[in-house]
């Protein structure tokens, strides 16, 4: 699984008018089954998505064509996890915890 961490680097305005192609992307990753959650950060200093377990390269090259990656509003951060342990509604999304059960 991957945690990644957007970044904004570009004025708030500019994010904002990116907004709708973002959100199409990421209803497209979302409906792939890529996508787990996403969310603004706190500070709306960017954004965070958890996804489910892919290659690195295949992430990386989603996050790519991401419209803040694109229009050079956002750089991303991304960091990869193993969950071992998982609250039991999470249970199924964990594809470690699958195999233990």
């Amino acid at each position: 699984m991957f945690v990644v961490l957007l970044t904004y680097t570009a004025p708030l305005e500019e994010v904002d008018y990116a907004l709708p192609d973002y959100a199409k992307w990421l209803e497209k990753h979302f409906a792939a089954g890529e996508f787990l959650a996403a969310g603004r950060r706190d500070s709306r200093e960017g954004c965070v998505i958890l996804t489910r377990s892919m290659s690195r390269a295949k992430l990386e090259a989603i996050l790519c064509v991401n419209p803040f990656v694109l229009g050079h509003l956002a750089t991303f951060e991304i960091i990869e996890f193993a969950a071992t342990r998982t609250a039991p509604e999470l249970h199924r999304l964990n594809e470690a915890m699958a195999q233990l059960a």
